[in-house]
């Protein structure tokens, strides 16, 4: 939520009708058709959040009832709920900024609205709670499945219209903002079949987090939009024609993928924009009932392959089988028109509303169409539910990778011994399979028969397997069977009964611990204990514990302590007494004495040092991060821990500036590429160090069927020195790409 309170001039009375012109515009753009009582109670909600938000605004000085309007919107339109859910988005920040409690809205409304706003408000407080990562906002949704879906699909609503509007933030609360976005409610989105939502999401983050390559791309997808729209058309012509002489009810749509998907197949492909082949996609949607819905997708299937050339390794099948979240389609990649990739989507209008509505259109259809869509999905709630339960004990950061490892994963289909379908992510191994039927038959799991055939528990399903469990009541689970688990019910089951026994083993040595301190005449208290524990270069206490239980420590170590201590105090004395000691960086420039960053608000001078997690030069953008033990770590803006940290820590997270730099320089990593000839390596070395005047530390040139890859690493004093030494890279004959490292 974002209020401001200052008293400026407004022009109330042009406010009131563009409030009212909102609400109106509200009720007639719903995904569902509303009744008389359910507009009442929309109604109802209307009025009640404009009083409770009357006096507040937003940061940008617009009316506060502006936002649960547009909440509401997309509760009602772009995910496609109900006249409840719409209520609750209107009235989703009521308990939590007015006076209005939930006692009152029960009252107004009933227990089962109060409760939703209610599961929102406790999220939003978390929010705002720096006691607690972000990633314990993951926890509070997650917990909402066993109460009430529409929770999770208000606040996603809630975020999106956040993130549409962002702008008016500063630029370290934006980038927070996105992290959180990216790291938690766009998996969520995607998990919920919400897909142009959870694109929406990732683009805006991408916007952000990352606004460079966010408006490089965006701005090359503008150039290229009349070429895309010629070519559509094209296809469009082509296709029409043979799926008219069908005699079929059909549309055909393009557009272009999602900013942030161009960008990922960049990172993994290692490809400019340029190279990315299907930046855009055809979607051809089909008019049909239940009994000839697959029927149809295959005809035109058929049709559009006789057409044009298919790639059949890039073909998925959706229809047959659809996937968890009740996505169904066929897709395919096609050589086009223009003698160019393209993929072409093909599904009935069902489908279609399913992939873009997700769960809130599984309940349209659930009458005349014999799919599994619900079953997925309904499977899916009480996986998240069952791994909930088993880890209570578990630290919110390793609850939310636990969950979130099969939010995003690809799926196999294999067989029980019955005949029986379950959907597992792509890589689940036998071991997986068992604990998917049961977490007892997992722990108990001593191999498996695939297809008749024995087989280990690491055995990696392939799609079509059947797969028998065999047990045995004398097997336990062992910790390397997390090495090979991939799903959540199975790591989450697995760690529950390991920790359970190694809080067993840890009780057991606490007490050999103590007994032995006793003995040696030492004081048993927090103090000692992790003394003792920093000794003997241990991470924790329970490491402390459990090595005196299994015998690797004894009687002679903590005699060894004792001698030790005395001269480590010494020495301790001696290191506070010494006028040089000095904080050093990670490339040995003393951080104190150039004070090259400052930090905070206030552009305080404190002592830091480079992670080694990224590079940093100046002129980069860079945040400082407080770790535990080894005060502040300045990373770059594009570092792969940047989202991370901001997502879960974001209240150690703090604003860094560059200021005197004159004498830092730092080492990083770049990589050229090319056509190899004679002396291309001497024309990159002239560059480097004649013209650009840069100390090269070392090169690595590869050259195979004439192009060459190579790396090289150079001292940098500055970033504008870098994106110079680039430009003339660049400029050489044959060097098709620069980039850093």
């Amino acid at each position: 939520m974002i209020i401001i309170t200052q008293i400026m001039a407004y022009d109330l009375e042009k406010e009131n009708k563009e409030i009212l012109a909102r609400y109106k515009d509200l009720i007639s753009n719903t995904y569902r058709t509303l009744d008389e009582d359910q507009n009442k109670l929309i109604r109802k909600a209307f009025d009640i959040a404009l009083d409770a938000h009357k006096d507040q605004r937003r940061k940008t000085g617009e009316p506060y009832i502006y936002h649960p309007i547009e909440v509401a919107k997309i509760v009602a339109n772009e995910i496609g709920l109900g006249a409840t859910s719409i209520a609750c988005a209107l009235l989703h920040d009521v308990i939590e900024d007015s006076e209005y409690t939930y006692e009152d809205l029960e009252k107004i409304f009933g227990k089962k609205i109060a409760d939703i706003v209610n599961g929102l408000t406790k999220i939003s407080v978390m929010n705002n709670q720096n006691i607690s990562i972000q990633s314990e906002n993951y926890r509070k949704l997650l917990l909402t499945l066993s109460e009430d879906f529409r929770v999770i699909l208000i606040k996603i609503a809630d975020r999106l219209h956040n993130m549409r509007t962002l702008e008016s933030m500063r630029p370290d609360k934006q980038q927070k903002i996105a992290s959180e976005t990216v790291y938690i409610y766009a998996p969520m989105a995607h998990r919920l079949g919400l897909y142009n939502i959870k694109s929406e999401l990732e683009d805006l983050s991408l916007k952000y987090n990352n606004p460079e390559v966010y408006n490089e791309i965006t701005s090359k997808l503008e150039l290229a939009k009349e070429s895309r729209d010629k070519y559509i058309q094209e296809f469009k012509k082509e296709v029409s024609e043979q799926l008219d002489e069908e005699g079929l009810n059909f549309t055909i749509k393009g557009r272009a993928k999602a900013i942030s998907s161009i960008y990922r197949k960049m990172l993994k492909q290692n490809v400019t924009f340029e190279e990315v082949f299907d930046n855009y996609a055809i979607r051809i949607i089909y008019k049909s009932d239940a009994k000839n819905e697959k029927f149809l997708a295959w005809k035109i299937y058929s049709i559009v392959t006789d057409l044009y050339r298919s790639n059949p390794s890039r073909m998925r099948d959706w229809i047959s089988q659809s996937r968890s979240t009740g996505y169904e389609s066929l897709h395919l990649t096609v050589m086009g028109p223009d003698k160019k990739w393209i993929e072409v989507q093909i599904r009935s209008e069902r489908m279609d509303e399913i992939a873009e509505k997700g769960v809130a259109a599984h309940y349209r259809y659930k009458e005349g169409y014999k799919n599994s869509d619900d079953q997925n999905f309904d499977r899916w709630v009480t996986e998240i539910r069952e791994v909930l339960e088993q880890q209570q004990d578990l630290s919110t950061s390793e609850l939310l990778d636990n969950i979130k490892l099969n939010l995003y994963s690809k799926e196999v289909f294999v067989f029980t011994p019955k005949g029986e379908i379950k959907i597992l992510p792509t890589g689940a191994t036998a071991l997986d399979f068992a604990f998917s039927v049961h977490s007892d038959l997992g722990s108990k799991c001593l191999g498996a028969k695939v297809n008749g055939k024995l087989v280990p528990i690491s055995y990696v399903l392939q799609n079509g397997d059947q797969v028998d469990i065999l047990s045995s009541q004398n097997q336990k689970p062992k910790s390397d069977w997390l090495d090979f688990v991939v799903t959540s019910k199975a790591k989450s089951k697995i760690k529950a009964i390991l920790n359970s026994e190694k809080n067993n083993r840890t009780a057991e040595g606490k007490e050999i611990l103590q007994r032995k301190m006793r003995h040696a005449k030492l004081n048993f208290n927090d103090d000692e204990i992790n003394k003792l524990q920093k000794f003997l270069n241990l991470k924790t206490s329970q490491d402390l514990f459990l090595g005196f239980q299994d015998g690797t420590y004894d009687m002679g170590d903590l005699k060894r302590y004792l001698e030790g201590r005395t001269l480590f105090g010494n020495l301790l004395q001696r290191f506070r007494k010494s006028p040089t000691t000095k904080v050093v960086t990670d490339n040995d420039t003393p951080a104190q004495d150039l004070d090259l960053i400052v930090f905070g608000k206030d552009e305080e001078k404190l002592n830091y040092s480079f992670a080694k997690c990224c590079t940093v030069i100046p002129g980069d953008k860079i945040f400082g991060f407080i770790t535990i033990s080894e005060g502040i770590k300045v990373h770059n803006d594009n570092c792969p821990n940047a989202i991370n940290l901001r997502a879960n820590y974001d209240y150690r997270v703090l604003i860094a500036k560059w200021v005197n730099s004159e004498s830092f320089k730092n080492r990083i990593q770049i990589e050229i590429e090319g056509l190899d000839r004679m002396g291309m390596i001497n024309d990159i070395t002239a560059v480097i160090s004649n013209s650009m005047g840069m100390d090269m530390k070392s090169m690595s040139i590869a050259s195979d069927d004439g192009i060459f890859t190579g790396t090289i690493n150079l001292e940098v004093k500055n970033k504008k020195q870098l994106e110079d030494t680039f430009k003339k890279l660049k400029n050489i004959n044959g060097v098709s790409k620069v980039k850093r490292l």
